[in-house]
């Protein structure tokens, strides 16, 4: 695409270097790492948290870099041929020319954006379970890969920069996709990684604490979530409609600050309360799934849901109000719904001839190890063991908040490390054991260890969640990422705590 052409779809301060190269100029790629630069790049100097964007311009024209887009008016060689162009907002700018370059390929996909602090990665993957059960292939970008047309990669990021989700919604569209699924992060709206990005309907699934070392307040936090709602009245090409918990005390609040939009926004409620569009009621939970009455559109259904646990009852609840909003039938939805797979790490069940179960959870927030605890409390004839961590240089303020959540409903409770990354492990533990008021919890540092022994320890009919970093397949520790996967490591511990075989779980 001609630079010239590629530019006017963004705001420009200036543009420096050789003259009328700009209307000439190809450019082939758009880039915003100086290390995957290719010849005919458009390169992007993002200000980074330590470093300016300029940091990295010498090293992307040397790889050949076509052109460079910063925030910074760059001094640059006398001898040098390429354009700088400046901009007020690099990021936006890298959004809306991503947009044109790949041909705005949001505007020909049905897009469904799922955002919350908890329910992104099942809401999406039952959107997208849901379409392609009904014949709509349909692709997907989250926390744990990207379904592409032919092959499935492993997540970088819950939301890309917006340059690869750009190029991944056009490479879905040429492969005869016709919808998405998409998580989109609190991150990724505060960086405007999603801007220009036409959604069909976009899912709030809570909000609760997490996230603050990044944006400061819980204020700050809902803002950048709504900022996804806030923009659905202005899209070019759709009128996108809104999927609201409205049990969520952020999601009530959502529905007001869009109810004084000048422009409204359709919206559908979900949740237990009278007067959401989509209810449930008469909730019945099993070890296989749970059961329960939808009341829609002054009809009632019986959904069976393969997913355990209270709030998969919401996460449901959203996928089938996005996807009927979506133009599927709904009792075709509900019946898809009885096939829905394995999510991985969310409540995942550990396999194995035991008489008592292992289950695997992504939970790193107290309101997500609350939910999960308090849901299988409905299962368990014996004890209830939890084994968890807080990740280093995150938020820390949750840290004792999560002991005070597991401290309500486990009966025995292992503190050990989660991704320490840059901290010292036992300090985060300490953080972590000044939520506790009683004394039913042990701190055993390593996490290998940690699960062995509430495997070890394991009697008759209890339930053990291992909590903290569900489909994750590494650890963390000063930088350096070492496997480590919790499905497995437990695995291996049943194994080698043979017991004698198991009465039949009821």
């Amino acid at each position: 695409m001609i630079l010239q052409d590629l530019l006017s779809f963004t705001e420009v301060i200036s543009m420096s270097g050789p003259a009328d190269v700009g209307s000439t100029l190809d450019i082939k790629q758009l880039c915003f790492d100086s290390r995957k630069v290719l010849q005919g790049s458009l390169f992007f100097a993002l200000p980074g948290t330590h470093k300016k964007g300029s940091t990295f311009v010498q090293e992307a024209m040397e790889r050949g870099a076509a052109a460079v887009v910063s925030e910074e008016i760059i001094n640059q060689n006398s001898q040098c041929k390429v354009p700088f162009i400046c901009v007020p907002n690099a990021r936006r700018s890298m959004a809306d020319l991503a947009c044109a370059f790949y041909h705005f390929p949001s505007q020909t996909l049905s897009l469904c954006g799922v955002t919350g602090t908890n329910g992104k990665t099942t809401s999406s993957l039952l959107v997208r379970h849901i379409c392609e059960t009904n014949g709509r292939a349909c692709g997907l970008l989250g926390t744990i890969e990207y379904v592409l047309p032919g092959r499935v990669e492993e997540a970088s990021h819950t939301t890309p920069e917006s340059i690869g989700i750009q190029s991944m919604l056009a490479e879905m569209r040429g492969g005869g996709f016709k919808g998405v699924a998409m998580e989109v992060s609190s991150h990724a709206l505060s960086q405007e990684r999603v801007r220009g990005i036409e959604f069909d309907v976009a899912i709030f699934t809570n909000l609760t604490q997490d996230h603050l070392d990044y944006h400061g307040s819980m204020e700050a936090y809902f803002n950048a979530k709504a900022a996804l709602f806030e923009s659905l009245p202005y899209q070019k090409t759709k009128r996108g409609r809104a999927v609201i918990n409205g049990d969520d005390r952020y999601g009530r609040l959502l529905l007001d600050r869009l109810e004084k939009l000048p422009i409204k926004v359709p919206t559908i409620t979900y949740g237990q309360s009278s007067g959401v569009d989509f209810r449930a009621t008469n909730i019945e939970y099993t070890p296989s799934g749970t059961i329960f009455c939808l009341e829609a559109r002054k009809r009632s259904y019986l959904v069976r849901s393969p997913l355990i646990g209270i709030f998969n009852v919401y996460n449901v609840l959203g996928a089938l109000a996005s996807a009927s909003s979506m133009g599927l039938e709904l009792r075709r939805a509900i019946k898809a719904l009885e096939t829905a797979p394995q999510i991985p790490g969310r409540l995942q069940r550990v396999e194995g001839k035991k008489n008592y179960q292992v289950f695997i959870d992504y939970a790193h927030t107290p309101d997500a190890l609350e939910n999960v605890l308090r849901s299988l409390q409905y299962l368990r004839p014996g004890r209830l063991v939890v084994v968890f961590g807080c990740g280093g240089d995150r938020d820390r303020g949750k840290r004792p908040l999560m002991a005070a959540a597991a401290e309500r409903y486990a009966d025995h409770i292992i503190v050990t490390t989660d991704n320490p990354r840059g901290e010292d492990p036992t300090a985060i533990i300490k953080e972590v054991t000044q939520g506790f008021r009683q004394q039913k919890y042990c701190c055993i540092c390593d996490r290998r260890e940690a699960i062995s022994r509430a495997i070890e320890q394991a009697l008759p009919y209890d339930i053990i969640v291992i909590a903290g970093k569900g489909h994750e397949t590494y650890q963390e520790v000063n930088g350096v990422r070492s496997p480590f996967d919790d499905a497995k490591v437990a695995q291996r511990a049943m194994l080698l705590n043979q017991r004698p075989e198991p009465e039949k779980w009821s």
